[in-house]
């Protein structure tokens, strides 16, 4: 397909002289006060998730070129070839076809093969969680192997089986799996090895350090006690593995979580839970495939991801998610869209000529108000703020969710109406300088206000509700992606790094510094000792 790059239509044109005419006259307090009903159509419900965007930097006006922008770039013909299997990651030759593994049986690509594999982990899953002698389970992978389960079993804290204690471990330094080895016995203990190729660096030095502690443990049968997600079954046979669940290499590591990679979730949430996981994000892909782009949550919020990125300037974009549960959120969704969408050429090759992804970045609240919220009300950057808010807590102690969610609901408005001079000087601070002029300390106390953000809300953070969302995430950078013209499905940015560890490794034993930059072979020297 062959669709025009978004600064090559006239549709950017007229956004640029849209964003020139408006960009120092939009003010959302004014907006809203000039507009009763500007919740109402700046809000959506998406499944399991409702939106508020009205928050946002936006106009009638500034909408209706972006969603020009989507048409003139092809998006919906550019997602339905994605949804269909087409080579849409085209620098590595493959099909994009994670959504096929949360579609209904006998409904997506490869039904039959995604149904075996799951009916068949799932049933594993099950064998696992009734095995009373299992008290352990620890999925040793890294990136896409290791985020996404990471990120979910928190979240679905309320829904795991209480017998069972998770741990991951996906660092290769060995302070990540040496403080997890402590705390277990070998009879109690099953390791998985999350590994596509099975040959991954990191992921395989931690595994055969696993293994060498179990036998050094006295551990027996560790065909029980290891199982491996893997498409190279010969490798985790000669490793002592029988238990295999593969998948195919049109899933993509940051995509994997709804594949075989899930087997700790599976194991965790149960059979029942995990497939209302695939659920949740089915319900959402169908939203994203069928509804107008007007009405389309994932769609809308790409958008204004460009409109932000591309004509504000702004370079950040901050995750604040009003659950506890949560807070592994912000770093899967780092993954997510800047491995995704962080490059600098386009599909053919092209250096571009503007900004892609933005730095995602996030604590959950109410701690990161006492971290960095400070910035965000009163630096010097402007960053949009992404509030998530949950209705119902799955815990009853009293009072604490009020709180929480009051909290995120003040931080918003706060972002948005800001403080004046004039009513800083009004108020009386009491742990300000008496003897500070008092215009002095107001505008130490004054906030711009006009800063933007977007909540979504949940009723209950169930497993159907967390699919939703992710798969909400996953669509919208395809979104942004699509219109900056870029393949947000391969990864080269990792690749230089792992070759170079590779050529210095043995280094570190040598000290063979030939061919090594200065500081490269200096810092070498260091940690040799000389």
């Amino acid at each position: 397909m062959d669709f025009p790059r978004c600064d090559r239509t006239a549709a950017w044109s007229a956004l640029s002289a849209h964003f020139r005419q408006h960009r120092h006259g939009f003010d959302l307090r004014e907006a809203f006060a000039q507009d009763p009903g500007r919740f109402g159509r700046l809000s959506l419900q998406a499944p399991e998730v409702f939106a508020d965007l009205s928050k946002n930097l936006v106009e009638e006006r500034t909408l209706a070129l972006l969603l020009e922008l989507a048409r003139q770039c092809g998006l919906e013909a550019r997602r339905d070839a994605m949804l269909a299997g087409a080579p849409v990651n085209h620098t590595e030759g493959r099909a994009v076809l994670h959504t096929a593994l949360r579609a209904p049986r006998g409904e997506g690509p490869f039904s039959d093969e995604v149904h075996a594999t799951l009916d068949a982990m799932l049933a594993y899953a099950e064998q696992v969680r009734a095995d009373g002698r299992i008290r352990h389970v620890v999925n040793i992978g890294i990136g896409g192997s290791d985020l996404g389960p990471q990120m979910v079993l928190p979240a679905l804290d309320a829904f795991v089986h209480a017998g069972l204690d998770f741990h991951f471990v996906s660092n290769v330094d060995g302070h990540d799996l040496a403080p997890v080895l402590r705390r277990l016995r070998p009879e109690e203990t099953l390791f998985i090895v999350a590994s596509k190729t099975f040959t991954t660096q990191e992921t395989m030095a931690n595994a055969e350090a696993a293994k060498a502690w179990f036998l050094a443990q006295g551990g027996t049968d560790l065909a029980r006690h290891f199982a491996a997600t893997t498409t190279n079954v010969r490798a985790a046979a000669e490793f002592g593995i029988s238990t295999t669940f593969g998948f195919r290499d049109w899933v993509g590591g940051r995509y994997s979580l709804w594949s075989a990679i899930g087997l700790p979730i599976a194991i965790a949430l149960g059979a029942e839970h995990f497939r209302a996981l695939l659920a949740g994000a089915h319900a959402m892909d169908r939203h994203f495939a069928s509804e107008s782009l007007e009405r389309n949550l994932p769609v809308l919020l790409g958008l204004i991801d460009v409109w932000y990125r591309n004509f504000h300037g702004f370079t950040s974009r901050s995750v604040a998610p009003y659950h506890q549960g949560l807070k592994r959120l912000p770093a899967y969704l780092q993954q997510l869209e800047m491995e995704s969408n962080g490059k600098r050429v386009d599909g053919d090759g092209e250096l571009l000529p503007f900004g892609t992804s933005p730095v995602v970045w996030g604590e959950p609240g109410t701690t990161g108000q006492h971290a960095y919220f400070q910035m965000l009300h009163q630096g010097t950057d402007v960053i949009p703020v992404e509030f998530i808010l949950v209705k119902e807590p799955t815990h009853a102690l009293p009072g604490l969710h009020e709180k929480l969610l009051a909290n995120g609901l003040a931080q918003s408005r706060a972002l948005m109406i800001g403080k004046t001079a004039r009513q800083a000087l009004q108020e009386k601070a009491p742990t300000a300088s008496e003897t500070l002029d008092a215009r002095v300390l107001a505008q130490h106390r004054t906030f711009p206000g006009n800063r933007p953000s977007t909540t979504l809300l949940l009723e209950r953070l169930t497993p159907s509700a967390l699919g939703a969302l992710i798969a909400l995430y996953e669509h919208r950078v395809f979104t942004s992606g699509a219109l900056w013209g870029l393949n947000s499905f391969d990864q080269w940015g990792v690749e230089l790094g792992k070759a170079l560890a590779g050529d210095l490794l043995p280094r570190l034993g040598t000290g063979e510094t030939a061919g090594l930059d200065a500081s490269t072979a200096g810092l070498l020297a260091r940690l040799r000792g000389r």
